[in-house]
């Protein structure tokens, strides 16, 4: 890997904003029913952008529900061109992995590369509905000895800000060090529209308020600046190394879990 590079432990991708599933309080918004995948040529654009740049450690696929968007396998096979070294993640709740028949060969082919599937409830029902996709991966991992995990993100469900819909509130605890230390997403980095955003729950806000129209609470955080990529070397380095950031207060200053209601 180019030591020249500036290294970064996680960055993510977007396939999709949409997701069959509405989990709440879900940090990328996905339960207010977002819309939209990313085309190929969009990704390829944002990520020439970027390639010779940084160096992550992990490149994360994920949405919304990134099997939606019927170019994932291209956006898998271009990951692995943009960058030869980093390990792919491609994060699914599973719940459409039949529609993508291609994809073990082309995680296979990819090298390095892991199909994560989130488990978001432990419920009768939920099992019953995504259990042919589970045993259908199983079989995948014997056929192309690739690697899968199965993620029970059910057990570490937390808040990420009050309500729902217009309704919908930051927690503005007054102490973003605090909200930064105790944050899930601390190391997960966003590739959109072009730049660098410090998390999911930034990226993917003005999204959220161009469909529901935000109370003006969040327009301090819908004033947020991205990085572009016009920035120097010593801007990037320091986008990448900052911990907590003003906008870090949008978020709980502590982990709030609670019992997530099932999603499908």
């Amino acid at each position: 890997m180019n030591s020249n590079l500036v290294p970064l432990k996680n960055l993510e991708l977007h396939v999709s904003h949409a997701c069959n599933l509405s989990c709440e309080s879900c940090s990328h918004y996905s339960n207010h029913h977002l819309k939209g995948n990313i085309t190929l040529e969009e990704a390829t654009e944002w990520m020439n952008l970027w390639n010779k740049r940084v160096a992550p450690q992990i490149f994360s696929l994920l949405g919304g529900e990134p099997t939606i968007n019927p170019q994932l396998p291209e956006i898998i096979q271009l990951t692995r061109e943009k960058w030869k070294d980093t390990k792919i993640l491609l994060v699914t709740n599973g719940f459409f992995l039949h529609r993508q028949p291609d994809l073990p060969k082309v995680l296979k082919d990819a090298g390095n590369a892991k199909l994560s599937i989130s488990i978001h409830h432990s419920s009768k029902d939920y099992s019953n509905k995504v259990e042919p996709n589970l045993a259908l991966a199983l079989e995948w991992k014997l056929l192309y000895n690739i690697d899968i995990d199965f993620r029970p993100s059910v057990k570490y469900w937390i808040k990420s800000y009050r309500g729902y819909g217009s309704a919908i509130a930051p927690f503005e605890d007054n102490n973003p060090q605090k909200s930064w230390e105790v944050c899930p997403a601390k190391n997960c980095m966003q590739l959109f529209e072009g730049k660098l955003w410090k998390c999911p729950p930034l990226a993917y806000l003005k999204l959220l308020n161009e469909k529901i129209h935000l109370s003006e609470k969040w327009n301090k955080y819908l004033e947020y600046e991205a990085l572009h990529s016009s920035c120097t070397e010593e801007e990037l380095r320091a986008f990448t190394e900052q911990k907590e950031i003003p906008e870090c207060s949008m978020c709980s200053a502590k982990r709030e879990y609670f019992e997530l209601r099932d999603p499908s």
